[in-house]
């Protein structure tokens, strides 16, 4: 563990985050090993990039909007549906989708 917290360290201070090991020492050695895997895996250069682009002009030209098809709520497989979302956010796109009950449960009428 040693070895990888020399390597977290060195990269933590290269982008100036050093304080996210602020409370290492208060960590028992499996949440250590765990917040090292963690860090190691940020990529900070895409979060530069995302930082550096809020507030910026997005172009929108190539966007579309596309109706779904209707599913029921039991028969709806949620891991099929995670796995869809997450392939499409690797690939650098995005999808949002509207859900709505209109039961009024959710206000409790």
């Amino acid at each position: 563990m040693e070895e990888k917290l020399k390597k977290v360290k060195e990269i933590l201070s290269k982008e100036n985050q050093e304080h996210l090991l602020a409370n290492f020492n208060n960590l028992s050695e499996n949440q250590k090993e765990m917040l090292l895997d963690q860090i190691l895996q940020i990529d900070f250069n895409q979060m530069k990039k995302l930082f550096e682009s809020v507030g910026k002009n997005v172009n929108n030209e190539n966007l579309k909007i596309e109706a779904i098809p209707y599913f029921e709520k039991a028969k709806i497989e949620d891991s099929k549906y995670f796995e869809k979302g997450a392939e499409t956010i690797k690939k650098g796109k995005l999808a949002v989708v509207t859900m709505a009950g209109g039961q009024g449960t959710r206000l409790r009428t």
